[in-house]
């Protein structure tokens, strides 16, 4: 297993990723792979456990946290936005009363993706420009809340980030507390998960970590985007940092009924069909902060990815939490075609990893 993982990591540089880090858990333990180089200044190696940003791979941290209130019946999944934050879902047709909670975590809500706002133009002096600006959800909720939905809610299906910056203010509303507070509280603490954080404002990861490069045209140079983009790598929506042996952890525990009741579990794998053009690979279905993803083997895996300027990571165990991965990209590139490689790759990786015993 430990040949085949490092081919895998192996791959994706040769694909163009300036650095990758691969860890595999399963019941005998853990097996590690790198390749590339952790920044393209000194060429030092990827760092072993390396803190990573998370991106949307915070989401699920959300969702568990909403769906712990609904074990506590604090909350239910059917209940509308409405009701739980009157008077901040309106305007442009979008209506709070007919979008619930599980269309929030399912992306079935129909509203607009804020984040095409704040970076309406692909490029670094964009980057450079604003990535220290800071917005509070009830300004970036305001942001989306000008433009008409994509869709009525619970007609169709698309990835928003605007669903989870509502669903942490919904977890304020109805707790007291932020939901940066509940996910310290009701995850981290309880499973060990020290090297895991919710950072803010504090820009910086912590060491040891590798560079994050993003080209930002298919012929221009790698520009350095280890410091994020803040205005969409600050909520929960996408905030979190973490490294990968912590994150193996979170879904172990979460896919073997460790943070939620067994029938709210069941409504994690409850999930709904996606469009052939979502991104994800074909049979790839959307739970309450989770995809279902077809093994070439059979079965199937829980996980999400996350995303940014520089970076990939992608987190997935199988149903039964017996086998725990988590990849790492740290650079992106400015072709589409290049793109669409390393992702090819990245879920072949992936797929072998949780398909091959150890």
């Amino acid at each position: 297993m430990v040949q085949s993982l490092q081919h895998g990591a192996d791959a994706l540089r040769d694909a163009g990723v300036t650095g990758v880090s691969v860890r595999l858990e399963t019941s005998r333990g853990a097996v590690t792979a790198r390749s590339g180089v952790g920044d393209l200044v000194s060429g030092r190696p990827v760092p072993e456990d390396g803190h990573l940003r998370l991106g949307s791979v915070t989401k699920t941290f959300v969702a568990t946290v909403l769906l712990q209130l609904v074990d506590e019946e604090r909350l239910a999944l059917d209940q509308t936005v409405e009701r739980l934050l009157p008077g901040v879902v309106t305007d442009a047709g979008n209506d709070g009363r007919t979008i619930t909670l599980r269309d929030l975590l399912q992306h079935t809500s129909g509203l607009y993706d804020y984040t095409a706002d704040v970076f309406p133009d692909f490029s670094a002096e964009t980057y450079y420009a604003h990535r220290w600006d800071a917005y509070r959800p009830d300004q970036l909720v305001a942001m989306a809340m000008r433009h008409e939905p994509v869709f009525p809610p619970g007609t169709d299906w698309e990835y928003s980030n605007t669903n989870y910056v509502v669903a942490g203010m919904v977890i304020e509303s109805v707790t007291g507390r932020s939901w940066e507070q509940q996910v310290r509280d009701r995850i981290l603490r309880p499973l060990g998960m020290r090297h895991t954080d919710v950072p803010g404002t504090r820009s910086f990861l912590p060491q040891p970590h590798a560079a994050n490069y993003q080209q930002f045209a298919p012929d221009g140079p790698m520009v350095d985007t280890t410091i994020p983009y803040r205005p969409f790598d600050l909520g929960a929506d996408g905030s979190m940092t973490g490294t990968a042996r912590d994150l193996n952890r979170f879904f172990t525990a979460l896919a073997r009924g460790r943070l939620l009741e067994p029938a709210t579990l069941a409504t994690v794998r409850a999930t709904v069909p996606m469009p052939e053009d979502s991104g994800h690979p074909v049979g790839t279905r959307s739970g309450p902060g989770l995809f279902f993803t077809p093994l070439s083997c059979g079965g199937g895996y829980l996980g999400h990815g996350g995303s940014g300027f520089g970076y990939l990571v992608r987190a997935a165990t199988t149903t039964d939490g017996r086998r725990s991965v988590t990849v790492s990209a740290h650079s992106r590139p400015g072709d589409p075609d290049t793109a669409a490689r390393q992702e090819n790759v990245l879920r072949d990786l992936v797929d072998r990893a949780l398909c091959r015993p150890a």
